[in-house]
C-alpha cells in the first residue's frame, strides 16, 4: 500500500497494523491521501514544529516545506501559523471537490446504490473557508494550493445522520483523483478572482453575476479581497456596497 512507501515521524515506517494517531482522529481518507501525496517521497508525516514544538503539522517535504491539508475553515489555523518561525515555508493544501460519487450502504453494510452528486465545487469555494482568516495569504513564505479533486463518499442508512440527508451518515470521503490545482503564492495572485467587469465601481451582485456564484459567496469574496488590499470598499448605492479595484503599482 501507498502508506508503507512513505516514512512517518522520525523517518520510521509504521509496522503492519500500526496507526500513528497523532492528528489522525476522525481523519478522512481524503485528508490522509492528500497529506501523503504532498509530503512526497522522502517526506515525513505528523511533524511537531512551531512555538515550543507544540503544534503538529500534516507533513514536511524532504526540502523542508511544511504541508498542512485544510479541508474546512482556515480559522483554526490562525494561531498555529502566527507561531511558526518566519523563515519556515508553509503550503496549505485546500481540496476543492469538483466531482463526487455517493456510495450508499444499508444498515447491514450492503451497498444500496451509487450515484454522481450534482454538486460541483469551484475555486471560488476557497472564500467559504478563507472568510474566517482573511489575512492568512499575506503571511510571508506561505502559499495556498487549491487541489481540484474527485472523491467517493461512503454513506450508511443508519438513521444517525443529518436530517438534511434523511438520517444517512457520512462514513468516509476518499480521494479518487487529483484533476488539477491552482497555486496562490502571494497577494497579487488573488487578482484572478476579479474577472472583467463592465462597470466600476461594482457590487457583490455584479461580481456574482459575472463569476456565476451566489450573492452570499460574492460578499465573502469581496470581504476577503478587501482585507488583502485587492479591492477598496466605497460608499453605498441604495442598499448595495460598492467596490473598486486597487491597481498594483507599475
Amino acid at each position: 500500500m501507498l502508506f508503507s512507501m512513505l516514512p512517518y515521524k522520525n523517518g520510521q515506517v509504521p509496522p503492519k497494523g500500526y496507526a500513528n494517531l497523532i492528528g489522525t482522529v476522525r481523519e478522512s481518507g481524503l485528508h490522509r491521501a492528500l497529506k501523503i501525496r504532498y509530503a512526497g517521497k522522502g517526506g515525513i508525516l505528523e511533524v511537531s514544529a512551531g512555538h515550543k514544538e507544540k503544534y503538529v503539522w500534516d507533513g514536511i517535504t524532504k526540502t523542508g516545506e511544511i504541508i498542512e491539508v485544510q479541508t474546512g475553515s482556515f480559522g483554526p489555523l490562525k494561531d498555529k501559523l502566527t507561531r511558526m518561525p518566519p523563515l519556515r515555508s508553509i503550503r496549505i493544501v485546500h481540496p476543492i471537490i469538483i466531482q463526487k460519487y455517493l456510495e450508499v450502504y444499508d444498515a447491514e453494510n450492503t451497498r444500496s446504490y451509487c450515484r454522481k452528486s450534482p454538486r460541483k465545487g469551484t475555486i471560488w469555494d476557497l472564500f467559504h473557508a478563507l472568510v474566517y482568516a482573511p489575512e492568512i495569504p499575506l503571511m510571508p513564505r506561505l502559499r495556498i494550493e487549491l487541489a481540484l479533486v474527485s472523491v467517493k463518499q461512503r454513506r450508511r442508512q443508519d438513521g444517525w445522520g443529518s436530517w438534511r440527508r434523511k438520517g444517512i451518515s457520512i462514513i468516509d470521503t476518499e480521494l479518487t483523483a487529483v484533476e488539477g490545482s491552482l497555486m496562490l503564492s502571494g497577494k497579487e495572485d488573488y487578482h484572478v478572482f476579479l474577472p472583467s467587469l463592465e462597470v466600476e465601481p461594482f457590487s457583490s451582485r455584479d461580481l456574482g453575476s459575472i463569476a456565476g456564484i451566489t450573492p452570499s459567496l460574492a460578499r465573502k469574496t469581496l470581504y476577503v479581497l478587501t482585507r488583502l488590499g485587492i479591492v477598496r470598499r466605497l460608499a453605498k448605492k441604495g442598499n448595495a456596497l460598492l467596490y473598486t479595484r486597487i491597481r498594483p503599482n507599475p
